[in-house]
């Protein structure tokens, strides 16, 4: 069972919504003795990666997720609280990830933010078993997570080449949204909750 980590980041409804298709429980996580209750956990987050970690230090539970040993995904801005400082807000995160999230440059000519469907390419992965390699994932974000080949599962190149997934034991990361991006997204949350601990 699925327990989402409930610190005030953001809409939840379109994770839950697609939780609740695929026929996936989860509950929400108030208090660290609440991480017990779920075999997989996931962060959510949306807006700004220094006002979430706020608000994640301010439920006193960030030694306790960095201590869990069972599956975590961190999506979107939650994927950004996984690694060690944020541009935005020039913010320390969580420090499981020992790469940055950084803002990307319109130098590169590109739009800002990163909006829509992108083509990602991904490793073997457990992760992404049985998505399609032509698969698109929705994406809406103005900073990456840098690209680093100890830790990354996915990448796609937009002005830089950054990571769109990451791994480093349990703790997972996605910068796309999963839960809006069709069948690719549905199969990774999937995969995700059936990960063995």
């Amino acid at each position: 069972m699925i327990g989402i980590i409930n610190y005030g980041a953001g809409n939840i409804f379109s994770l839950t919504a697609a939780l609740e298709r695929l026929n996936i429980p989860y509950g929400m996580v108030n208090t660290a003795e609440e991480l017990d209750l779920y075999t997989h956990i996931i962060i959510p987050g949306v807006g700004h990666a220094g006002t979430a970690m706020k608000k994640l230090v301010q439920t006193g539970l960030v030694e306790p997720i960095k201590a869990l040993k069972k599956p975590v995904l961190g999506i979107c801005v939650g994927m950004q609280l996984l690694t060690q400082h944020s541009e935005e807000g020039d913010a320390e995160m969580m420090n499981i990830f020992p790469i940055k999230t950084k803002l990307f440059d319109k130098k590169n000519n590109i739009k800002i933010p990163h909006m829509g469907w992108n083509n990602v390419t991904f490793e073997n992965n457990p992760l992404l078993q049985g998505v399609d390699n032509q698969a698109q994932f929705y994406f809406v974000h103005s900073y990456y997570i840098e690209y680093n080949s100890r830790f990354d599962v996915a990448r796609v190149n937009y002005g830089v080449p950054f990571s769109a997934a990451i791994q480093k034991d349990n703790f997972y990361g996605v910068q796309f949204h999963p839960e809006k991006s069709g069948a690719a997204g549905e199969r990774l949350l999937i995969n995700f909750s059936t990960l063995k601990q």
